[in-house]
């Protein structure tokens, strides 16, 4: 067992925030549950990784019935689940102590939010030297407003304001941001193919 699957933040708490309803891919356990079923069949290690922001009270507060993992995906006995309180998943976890016990160089990374702790994960992880495989399908984000946008304005507006960059363009973004520098993007299909 030398390659590990990454499954951040696949949660509930995303579901409950006002931009769930313009996610790119509110589908994503459909995405990522046949790849937690090939690395299972390997032998290789499935690392469930949440989110959890202390003292804001929300959906993601420690505690809240929030922060668990969307239904359709279930950890195994042996299975880690880490929590997080960074957007990488390696500074606030024990995350790197525990791949390099079990050996592994090659990851795959998989989850919520495609540019935030998906991408600063996988950078983080090129530059421990690690092999990073980025499953774009598996990922999903949401429409980004811009700097300058007015703030607290409802989502729907944010979505329909022409600043904004629109999921498709963050999907873009975060390949062509990996591609070759940090990772190998690669879709689902492909990835179960290698």
């Amino acid at each position: 067992m030398n390659r590990a699957l990454l499954v951040i933040d696949v949660q509930n708490s995303f579901t409950v925030r006002p931009y769930w309803p313009w996610c790119s891919n509110p589908g994503i356990v459909e995405q990522v549950r046949p790849l937690v079923d090939r690395y299972r069949e390997t032998g290789d290690l499935v690392v469930w990784i949440l989110h959890t922001e202390p003292g804001t009270g929300g959906p993601f507060e420690p505690g809240s019935p929030h922060v668990a993992l969307m239904d359709g995906l279930e950890p195994r006995a042996g299975e880690p689940v880490l929590v997080k309180t960074s957007r990488n998943a390696f500074t606030t976890t024990n995350l790197a102590q525990l791949l390099t016990e079990r050996g592994v160089t090659r990851l795959a990374v998989t989850g919520i939010q495609t540019e935030q702790c998906c991408e600063t994960t996988t950078r983080l992880a090129a530059d421990l030297g690690y092999a990073v495989d980025f499953v774009i399908d598996a990922t999903a984000t949401f429409p980004i407003p811009h700097r300058a946008a007015v703030a607290d304005r409802p989502f729907a507006e944010v979505a329909a304001d022409p600043t904004t960059l629109g999921v498709q363009d963050v999907l873009a973004r975060t390949e062509y941001a990996l591609a070759g520098r940090f990772a190998t993007i690669t879709t689902v299909e492909e990835h179960l193919a290698s």
